[in-house]
């Protein structure tokens, strides 16, 4: 370029110009030349790379290769072809404009800087689909960490930029962020706890995108669609979306139900209050016809299958049974038979502490249905069968007194 700006300042010269004016005419011209002389190499260059690239990932059979084209990672880089071009040739007119050479490598460093960013950026938003296609991406989320890396890719870009306006070391900027720290602190605060909350939920599998979830503290309960430096995104079952913070997920009480999906069972822990006035012993009649229940010819057919040496049912129930005995007896016996619950897991029918609304009669079992319409459909059929099945053990559902109890007992006063 140093060769084209000397000729078009001695033409400029020799048609009679201001020497002044023929140095300025002269360097733009040769500017103006330069960027046609690297448009023109730009685009036929980048047309020919990318043709190459791209005949290269058609005839792979690696993946990352497709990847990255369809980012257009390659199509970034080729940016630096101009750029580098414009900034070895910026060295022309030195002699009559000092400062030229810097203005234009200036230019040439901005431009150069942009397309190394670009890259960069591209190039991480390829990593995380290709490690997406990794089964264990699902349990170890990379969005955050990429997320910081790209905050500080544009940090360093800033700091580069500016140091190419002012005219500076970029090592000096640098030398002055320590002063900066606090304030730094403070503005990434949400990074910097988010990166910090990352790492732990990627370390300790936490949680990952697809857990059902729930954090009372925001009222979240539902699916997490996507998790990122800063925000969690939960999708409740009402169909609206929650963001809170990721560090939150550490700092605040949260339930993965991944464990119960996992596992093939969801549970149902449920109390039946017996109003305690109405316990007795029971007589061989009494147990004779609570013995002859489907419920429990359908439990001891199964049992006997399982193991021909199980007790029969009026020798498990011992001598002097009660009708709460054999009532809990029946509800262990029910929630085995029932198809909807799972036999290989915890069944546990107990007492718990008698209060003044009566002796609660707890039943934990798991039910085989985990999506919320099936699980509520069965557990409200337990319910309903064991509330109408009660009053054949001569035994009543404890419940305060409402309105009408007291209107009946004021009418047969």
């Amino acid at each position: 370029m140093q060769v084209v700006y000397d000729y078009l300042r001695e033409l400029f010269l020799n048609a009679q110009m201001h020497p002044r004016i023929a140095i300025y005419l002269a360097a733009l011209g040769t500017f103006l030349i330069l960027s046609l002389i690297s448009l023109i190499l730009f685009f036929p260059l980048r047309k020919l790379l990318i043709k190459i690239v791209e005949r290269f990932t058609i005839h792979t059979e690696t993946l990352w290769d497709d990847v990255l084209f369809e980012h257009k990672v390659f199509h970034a880089v080729a940016h630096l072809i101009p750029a580098v071009f414009i900034y070895a040739s910026a060295g022309f007119g030195s002699e009559d404009l000092v400062s030229l050479p810097e203005i234009i490598q200036g230019i040439a460093k901005i431009y150069i800087t942009y397309a190394v960013v670009l890259s960069l950026i591209r190039f991480l938003d390829a990593s995380q689909d290709i490690y997406n296609t990794y089964p264990f991406a699902i349990e170890r989320p990379i969005k955050g960490y990429l997320q910081l890396i790209k905050i500080f890719i544009y940090s360093i870009a800033a700091i580069i930029l500016v140091s190419i306006l002012v005219n500076q070391d970029p090592g000096r900027l640098f030398a002055g962020l320590g002063a900066m720290a606090a304030v730094l602190m403070f503005v990434f605060k949400d990074p910097i706890l988010g990166f910090v909350a990352s790492i732990q939920l990627a370390a300790n599998k936490m949680v990952k995108p697809g857990d059902w979830i729930t954090v009372p503290k925001f009222a979240v309960d539902g699916t997490v669609v996507d998790i990122s430096l800063t925000t969690v995104k939960v999708q409740n079952w009402d169909k609206t979306i929650t963001s809170l913070p990721t560090y939150s997920l550490v700092s605040e009480s949260v339930t993965n139900w991944i464990g119960m999906q996992e596992s093939g069972g969801r549970r149902i822990q449920r109390s039946v209050f017996i109003d305690m006035a109405g316990i007795r012993f029971c007589d061989q009649k009494f147990v004779d016809r609570i013995s002859s229940l489907p419920v429990i010819r359908s439990f001891m057919e199964q049992k006997k299958e399982m193991n021909p040496n199980f007790p029969e049912w009026k020798e498990k129930m011992g001598t002097q049974p009660t009708n709460l005995s054999l009532f809990r007896a029946y509800v262990e016996a029910f929630l085995w038979v029932n198809p909807g619950t799972h036999n290989e897991m915890t069944l546990i029918v107990r007492y718990l502490q008698s209060t003044e609304r009566g002796l609660p009669l707890e039943y934990i079992v798991f039910c085989k249905e985990q999506q919320s319409d099936k699980f509520e459909s069965i557990q409200a059929e337990i319910v309903d069968h064991l509330l109408a099945i009660i009053p054949e053990f001569d035994l009543r559902i404890f419940q305060n007194p409402s309105g009408s109890d007291f209107r009946f007992l004021i009418q047969n006063q």
